[in-house]
This record gives C-alpha cells, sequence and structure tokens, in this order.
C-alpha cells in the first residue's frame, strides 16, 4: 500500500508540475522564461510517461521535445533581437481565456463520464509480445522494411537543417 501511495503522490507532483510549468509559458512575460518553463513542461510529460511504464515514450519525449524542440525554441529566443519586451497582450485575451474554461470543463466532463475499458494484466502471449517488443521491433521495421522512408525522413531534416542554417547566417 505505501507504494501506491508513493507512486500517486510522485504522478501528482508530475502532473501539477508540468500543468503549472504550462501555465507559466503563457503568462510569464520573458520569451526565454517562457522556453525554459516549455522544457519543465515537457520533462513533467516525460516523468508521466515512465510512470505508466511507457519507458519508450519517455525517452522519446526526452531526446525529442527537450533535446531537441525547446533547445531550438531557446537558440530562435536568442537570437531574436527584441526578446525584452516579451509577450504583448491583446484585446481577445478574456475571450480566449473563456473558451479554454469552457473546453477544459467540457473535456474533463467527457474523461470522467467515459467508460474506460482497460486491458487485464495478463494477456495471451501475441498481445503481450507487442508491449514488451515494441521499441525492438519498431527499430527492425525501420531498418529492414521502411528502410527507403526512413532514409527519405533523414534527408528532409538534414535539408531542413541546412535551410535554416542558411535562414539564420549573417551577411
Amino acid at each position: 500500500m505505501a507504494g501506491n501511495l508513493f507512486q500517486e503522490i510522485v504522478f501528482w507532483l508530475l502532473a501539477a508540475t508540468t500543468v503549472g510549468a504550462a501555465l507559466l509559458v503563457v503568462h510569464v512575460q520573458s520569451l526565454f522564461r517562457a522556453a525554459l518553463l516549455l522544457i519543465v513542461s515537457f520533462l513533467g510529460v516525460a516523468g508521466i510517461f515512465a510512470m505508466v511504464n511507457a519507458e519508450f515514450l519517455a525517452v522519446a519525449q526526452v531526446l525529442i521535445y527537450v533535446g531537441g524542440i525547446a533547445v531550438l525554441v531557446i537558440f530562435a529566443v536568442m537570437l531574436t533581437r527584441d526578446v525584452d519586451r516579451g509577450n504583448l497582450g491583446t484585446p481577445v485575451q478574456p475571450v480566449a481565456l473563456l473558451l479554454a474554461v469552457v473546453l477544459l470543463g467540457t473535456l474533463t466532463y467527457a474523461v470522467v463520464q467515459a467508460e474506460w475499458n482497460l486491458l487485464p494484466d495478463d494477456l495471451p502471449g501475441p498481445l503481450a509480445a507487442v508491449f514488451v517488443d515494441t521499441p525492438a521491433q519498431l527499430g527492425r521495421l525501420l531498418v529492414r522494411d521502411f528502410v527507403l522512408a526512413f532514409e527519405v525522413a533523414g534527408a528532409f531534416l538534414f535539408a531542413a537543417v541546412i535551410g535554416a542554417l542558411a535562414l539564420v547566417r549573417e551577411r
């Protein structure tokens, strides 16, 4: 029982940290601090993935979002010349806040009222293998069956990096 209580406490701490950081991202005035809070939010999501035994998603979250996108946002903010002004308020903020609260209420109601059919702990052999060997199977599929698509995606990413470097290069 103590283990479950500890897991629940850690889950709620991660959830509160993630949601709090996400809310602060849109409310803080400094773009650089908003980018750092975005990293905290992404790390909280990765922690929640790790808690529900989705280690592959947790590692992918850290590598892709924290390691790639958030660092890219920080570089973009650092390359922006007028960072000190921050986010300017707009007259539609109260309407956007009202719509966000209505959406949150609707989603909360839908989640609470939904019937969640959870998988049993003792799955038959083939179904259990899907949840255990998924990263290894995904790797085999990418380098064996879908190698052309994998290489094309890599070439597109490489071209995007070269294009981004060409755009930010000072003349």
